[in-house]
Formats: structure tokens, sequence, C-alpha cells
């Protein structure tokens, strides 16, 4: 039975690819058109409320609507919406980038400016191959980077992901990355428990570097959780023990913050809670609350300085973007900064959380094809699993999360399921009862599934 589509949706279908979408199943279920937001809700063209429970794809962090960000927002646009960013400055950039170098780990001095994730990542790596090359070590060419990694979506930020889903008919096109064992501790070989874990599953990128050391320019992580992975969270003693293998055998470690800083793991940064200093720092998402795209690469005055000298030795970083340094997407992110100053937002990270990991701990532990609820932050994740005594997961041909995705949504909650994995990143001004409400729906859509489908599984018997 073909829905039936309002105007904007046969447009759309007419018209739009969608990302990470398989445009046939938008036959069956089309877009949802919304129409608008305000806090942790999206109304669609109907009028139906969602909570987005996944910040809108992580990067919604104070609500939407927010009308801070919408007054600087304004203010900016009616100043200066953009301007070259060679050899030409503004106040909203020098502020936003004097901001970042004061609230980020000691020692990350040096912003470089691009408009998204991927890209920030590009420039890392660039940087780091670079300042080997005018190091005198020209041999250190190479990236390490983590099974089940993702760093995005351009073909050198490709090129380091594990996700195999995103990168594997692409692997004639990319780069040629050392590949170590990360770490995983749902399925962990070592049998250590998350509590008093000694990261035992460092030993597998030590194993690495000890083979690879003199040709790697880099390793990169993503600090204490593989989000595209399905929200894979491991200790931050193993960033610590990953720095000082860094820094004994010459490699630069860059930090993948894209997903995870500006609050999301309930420090306002990932590596803070390893007490380290990456040699870049990729942000991005949260950076303009959900704004606008923006994103940035801090290094140190090492690495600065490797570029800087006469212009005729041509070791500039000659590396640019259109909108880099665009004054309305640094103002938006110089507001979102204030709003972490001037509000306990930290603090009230630590405190929703505690309270969403116990009550969602209640809910889901005890549950059959529930294998772990896990959550570092404000960041939570359910794993399904066909068998919770093995932990074997589910065949991703039967899309078990994104049909209860569906079910949630019908319900107006949006989870965007990692394979068999659901998680809740929701907006920091989610309230605790609104967080009740996102469990208790989560919960009904799972249990409406499982039951629906032991009714399909005896109707087939009979």
């Amino acid at each position: 039975m073909n829905p039936v589509l309002s105007d904007l949706q046969r447009s759309d279908l007419n018209h739009v690819w969608h990302p990470c979408s398989q445009m046939k199943d938008y036959e069956e279920f089309p877009p949802i058109v919304i129409k608008s937001g305000k806090g942790i809700y999206l109304y669609d063209e109907n009028g139906k409320e969602y909570i987005d429970a996944v910040s809108s794809w992580w990067v919604n962090l104070f609500g939407h609507a927010n009308e801070r960000i919408n007054t600087a927002l304004a203010n900016q646009a009616s100043q200066l919406e953009h301007v070259i960013f060679a050899n030409f400055t503004h106040k909203p950039a020098v502020l936003l980038a004097e901001k970042l170098a004061e609230i980020t780990p000691e020692g990350l001095t040096k912003v470089f400016f691009a408009d998204n994730g991927s890209s920030a990542i590009e420039i890392a790596l660039k940087m780091s191959f670079q300042y080997h090359i005018q190091n005198n070590k020209p041999n250190k060419k190479r990236f390490l980077a983590l099974t089940d990694a993702y760093h995005g979506e351009t073909l050198g930020a490709l090129s380091l992901g594990g996700v195999g889903l995103y990168n594997e008919i692409f692997q004639p096109l990319l780069l040629n990355t050392v590949r170590a064992q990360g770490p995983d501790c749902f399925r962990c070989p070592f049998n250590e428990e998350p509590s008093s874990c000694s990261t035992p599953c460092i030993s597998f990128i030590e194993e690495k570097l000890i083979q690879h050391h003199e040709e790697l320019a880099a390793v990169i992580v993503e600090p204490l959780i593989q989000a595209a992975a399905g929200m894979k969270m491991y200790p931050p003693g193993y960033l610590n023990k990953l720095k000082q293998l860094c820094l004994q055998y010459d490699i630069h470690l860059i930090a993948d913050e894209v997903a995870v800083g500006f609050g999301r793991t309930g420090t306002m940064f990932a590596c803070e809670q390893a007490g380290i200093t990456p040699d870049f720092m990729c942000l991005s998402k949260g950076l303009t609350g959900g704004y606008l795209p923006l994103s940035a690469v801090m290094t140190t005055d090492d690495v600065y300085n490797a570029f800087y000298d006469e212009y005729e030795t041509m070791k500039a970083f000659f590396h640019s973007h259109s909108y880099t340094g665009n004054p309305l997407a640094c103002r938006v992110a110089l507001e979102v900064l204030r709003i972490f100053e001037d509000e306990p937002y930290i603090e009230e990270i630590q405190k929703k959380g505690a309270y969403m990991q116990e009550l969602a701990s209640k809910v889901f532990n005890h549950q059959p094809y529930i294998g772990e609820y896990r959550q570092t932050g404000l960041v939570g994740a359910i794993e399904l699993v066909k068998d919770k005594a093995t932990k074997e997961p589910f065949p991703s041909g039967e899309r078990i999360g994104y049909k209860i995705y569906r079910i949630a949504l019908e319900k107006g909650l949006l989870l965007r399921p990692l394979g068999n994995v659901l998680y809740f990143m929701p907006p920091y001004v989610i309230s605790k009862e609104e967080i009740k409400r996102m469990i208790h729906i989560t919960n009904e859509a799972i249990q409406q599934f499982f039951k629906n489908s032991q009714a399909d599984s005896v109707m087939q018997e009979v």
C-alpha cells in the first residue's frame, strides 16, 4: 500500500538524494517533513511532536531555536556574513580561536578552521604528513587507525574508517592505512570488567607501532566512544597509554573529538578524562550548537613552527575552503562557548547522565534481547543481541534497529539506530522528566517489536 504523500514529500522524492539512505525505502516510508523545532522537540508539517533523542545527528547542544544563539546569529548577519579568510580576519574568528585555545587541553594553541568534521580530519592528516616531510622524515607517510573506527566520508577520512558499510566499496581509492584491533569492552577478549579494566587491549596497537613506527606519521582515535561503530565505549586509561606510545615512537596522536567534544562525555573534551594533550584535536558537530557547518583543527606550536618560514621555502600549509572562518558560524560557535561559561551545563550533564544511567540500566539490562546498556556522560547505548548469553548479534540483514526506530517514530521519539544499537544523545536542555519519557518510549518500542516478532513466528509455524 502506497502512503499518501504531501506536496513537499512528493517533491522531495522527485529531487532529493538523502544521506546514508537506500532511497527505495522512502517509497514505503517517506521522509518526515519537519516544520519547526523548540528545545528537545521537532514538529512535523502535521503538527506531530518528536523528541530529538539523537540531537539531529549529534550536533544540537542547547535545544532547537535557542534564543541566545538566534540573537547572536541575527546580529552577526546584519554586520558581516562572509569574507575571504586569506589575509583577512574578523572579530568572531579571532575571539573563537582565542577561546578554543583557552579551553582545550594545554598546549593546543593554534586553530585552523574548516567547515565539517571530515574536512578537519583531512587537514590533520595533511598537516601531520607535511610536518614529518619538513622535519626530514620522509618515510612517515602512513596512518594507523582502529578497527570499527569512523572518521568521516571524504576519501582521506574514509581511508581511516573500519566500518565496512561505509568504505568497503571504495577500497581501490583509499590510503593504505595500518589497522589495529580497537577496544571492545562488551566483547572483551581479555574478559576484563569495565570498572577495573587495565586496558590490556592496548597491546594490539603497540604491536602495530613496533612493526610500523618508522613509516607512521600519526595514529588517529575517537576518544572514549567509537560512535558510528555502535557507541563502543572504553576507559580513559587506554588513551593515556596510547599517548605514551606515540611519544615513544615519534608519532602524532590525532584525537577525533568531532562527535564527543563539547560535553558529550561528561567533560568538555573526552581527552580531559585521560589527562592528555594530543598533537591534533579535530572539533565540529556541537561546536555551533547545531546551527551552522564549522570545524576546527587544534594543534601545537611545534606543529605550527614546522610550517613557519620564508615563502620561498614553500613550507606553508596550502589548504583552503571557501567558507573557512565564516563569520556567522564563528559567532554562533562563540555564543555556544559563552553559554558553557555562563551556565553550569557540564555539571548538569553529569547529574542528568547519572539519572539516565540509573533509570535506563533498571529498564533495559534484564531484558532477554538486550546484551548491554552502556553509557558515558549523556551518551547511552542499547545493544540488541540474538542471544544474551553468547552475545551473538542479530544478522544485519534483519534490520532490527531500523524496525524499532520506525516504531519509536510513530510514538513520537527520534532514535537513529546504528545497526543493532539504539542510542541516546539528547540535547543538554532535556529535563529528567523528558529523560524518563524518552526511556519509556524506547522500551515500549522494543517490547512492541519483539512481541510482534514472536507473534509472526507463531503464525508462520501454524
